[in-house]
């Protein structure tokens, strides 16, 4: 199992049409095949300046390959990932054996 998480913060001001529309694009991820339990996040520490957070797992390395370079996820990265995004931070896990 793999879990692929990332927190960022959107050069968009809270609660604009842009926010919203970037959020509902990434939510769109989860139906992309080999995804589980997807789930989209408001980050609410006061220790980081990150605003939001996706999390998904994956059952083995090859889905989590397949979902990157699936064109919806592509597609996602180069319409609303790279113009919305100002920071982010991705961390990948696996369980402890």
């Amino acid at each position: 199992m793999i879990r692929h998480t990332v927190v960022f913060k959107l050069k968009y001001p809270k609660g604009s049409k842009e926010e919203s529309e970037f959020l509902l694009a990434a939510a769109k991820l989860s139906a992309i095949p080999g995804v589980l339990k997807f789930e989209s996040l408001r980050q609410t520490s006061l220790k980081n300046e990150f605003d939001f957070g996706l999390s998904m797992e994956f059952d083995a390395q090859q889905d989590y390959d397949t979902y990157n370079l699936h064109p919806d996820h592509t597609a996602f990265i180069q319409n609303y990932w790279l113009n919305g995004v100002d920071k982010f931070l991705e961390i990948d896990y696996v369980p402890l054996k």
